[in-house]
């Protein structure tokens, strides 16, 4: 609707979805899950971030988000819901999740091996989403999220990092400048033929 009336500033989202209720500028985690979640400004992929006790700061937030995206990967491929881990703190949601699968499968993960899944997941979609036309530029918030200051509350004065914030994502995925898994990411990940 923004675009059609001229005005596509206006518009709060990333990939074409809209924001959920979350103002990244005082979720700075959330903030970079919206905009690195393969299906816009997902919070589902993020949401982890909302319980932190620091939730203005960067420190530490990139590697908090793919941990966390990983594990969302493995709990949609599972068919679970988001909500059977979130009854329990963050670092017990990985136990929760892996004795689920054992419990269920018996196919032998461990952390590692389910962990890897979830990478292999979030990989093969990001694949995905290139070769339908999406690139590093879709990988942002809009203008008023990274230049305009929160006006009020406890976030008063902040923008989103995004600058600092993705960069260091990228790298942490295995992910080149511009977004793209390397070659020598897809070969760990025994993904190498999806390029």
């Amino acid at each position: 609707m923004a675009e059609r009336y001229g005005h596509p500033e206006l518009f709060m989202g990333v990939k074409k979805q809209e924001f959920p209720s979350y103002d990244p500028r005082g979720l700075k985690g959330m903030g970079l899950g919206y905009v690195t979640s393969n299906r816009g400004a997902d919070h589902c992929k993020a949401y982890d971030t909302v319980e932190l006790p620091d939730n203005l700061g960067i420190e530490g937030k990139p590697a908090l988000i793919k941990r966390f995206q990983d594990l969302m990967a493995v709990i949609d491929a599972a068919g679970l819901c988001m909500f059977y881990a979130k009854g329990v703190s963050s670092d017990e949601a990985p136990d929760l999740v892996l004795s689920g699968l054992e419990t269920v499968t018996g196919a032998g993960y461990d952390m590692k091996t389910m962990f890897r899944a979830g990478e292999r997941i979030w990989n093969l979609e990001r694949l995905f989403n290139l070769k339908a036309g999406f690139t590093r530029k879709d990988d942002t918030l809009p203008l008023r999220m990274l230049e305009e200051p929160m006006p009020a509350g406890p976030a008063k004065g902040h923008v989103h990092e995004l600058d600092v914030l993705l960069p260091e994502y990228y790298k942490l995925r295995g992910w080149d400048e511009n977004g793209v898994p390397t070659r020598e990411k897809l070969a760990e990940l025994e993904l190498e033929d999806e390029l």
